[in-house]
């Protein structure tokens, strides 16, 4: 019989900011006793990010901050240059794409792609989930993110994190690589 870890998951009756400081608190945790040194963080305009950046601020380790690609400018959604400045200032890299898992040419086109295939099933567990694969295909394609070691995912519903991971991130092109190990919160619902 393999080794036995034990390790706790959160579990939130509501999806929301109001998760955001249990979120990284077990992912500090988590990353301390893996001996993680990157982070991923989804963060709109930089609460999440900046929140990150002052929990993990103790430990050795890269954060990255994926924000909402700028087709969704027009929306109010996208960081705008200040926010960027804010976080790249407290050391957070930023990073700001086309979205792994959809919105993308794909979706002028084909009426389910793979990747709407992907998002909607990680949708089952929450947005959250979805959003922490997203980021981590984001952050690895970028090359700000070493796909060779393990790293701690985390991103929300809407504002703020819900939904944490341990994973092993992969490039988009090799997604049947990519391994979520940990669940370290998530809602129940959402």
């Amino acid at each position: 019989m393999g080794a036995r870890v034990k390790s706790e998951t959160l579990y939130f009756d509501r999806p929301g900011k109001e998760n955001t400081e249990a979120v990284l608190a077990a992912v500090k945790k988590r990353a301390q006793e893996l001996g993680i040194r990157q982070v991923v963080v989804a963060s709109t305009h930089g609460y999440t990010a900046r929140r990150a950046a002052h929990v993990l601020g103790d430990l050795d380790v890269e954060i990255i901050a994926v924000s909402i690609c700028a087709a969704f400018d027009d929306q109010g959604w996208s960081m705008s240059a200040a926010e960027r400045e804010q976080l790249e200032a407290a050391g957070v890299k930023v990073l700001t794409s086309m979205h792994a898992l959809g919105d993308d040419v794909n979706e002028a086109f084909a009426q389910m792609p793979a990747n709407r295939i992907v998002r909607e099933t990680l949708y089952r567990f929450c947005q959250g989930m979805k959003v922490v694969v997203e980021v981590a295909i984001m952050a690895a394609e970028a090359g700000m993110l070493d796909t060779t070691r393990e790293c701690i995912v985390a991103a929300g519903s809407s504002q703020g994190a819900d939904t944490a991971v341990v994973m092993k991130p992969a490039f988009a092109r090799k997604f049947q690589e990519l391994e979520i190990l940990e669940i370290l919160a998530k809602p129940r619902s959402g």
